[in-house]
């Protein structure tokens, strides 16, 4: 198996509020949606991110729907400075984000924050960990 992620799939209890989160608030645009799904193209086109209801995407999976707290998950959207760190994370909480952790240098280097979208899917913006893709061009 190639080390590759073709899509994200978040369950979403208010699909409403997470569509707006991503497209109006992040300014993400939509390439496609029907019903309660909607996906959103990343970075160079490989990858998508998809938003689903909570209750049918874990029936999808066979698992049931309860869950809270830590997931297990956090994506991670990488940049090339520090300004740039502190950058998202305010436009993260213009659009309805909930900082969860303010930026601050990391243990190895770095410098990151979280923020939870209104969904509570954690997202941390870092910089500075020079093996990883970058998402924003230069």
């Amino acid at each position: 198996m190639r080390p590759h992620v073709a899509v994200i799939g978040l369950g979403v209890r208010d699909f409403d509020r997470a569509r707006r989160f991503y497209s109006e608030g992040l300014g993400w645009p939509i390439q496609q949606e029907e019903g309660e799904w909607a996906s959103f193209i990343l970075g160079d086109g490989s990858t998508a991110m998809t938003l689903f209801g909570w209750d049918e995407k874990a029936a999808d999976a066979g698992v049931p729907p309860e869950g809270s707290g830590f997931r297990g998950i956090t994506l991670s959207y990488n940049v090339r400075s520090e300004a740039r760190v502190d950058e998202v994370l305010a436009e993260a909480e213009r659009a309805g984000a909930t900082i969860t952790k303010p930026a601050a240098h990391t243990f190895w280097g770095g410098y990151s924050g979280y923020f939870s979208d209104p969904e509570g899917h954690l997202w941390e913006v870092q910089t500075g960990a020079t093996l990883l893709p970058f998402s924003e061009p230069a």
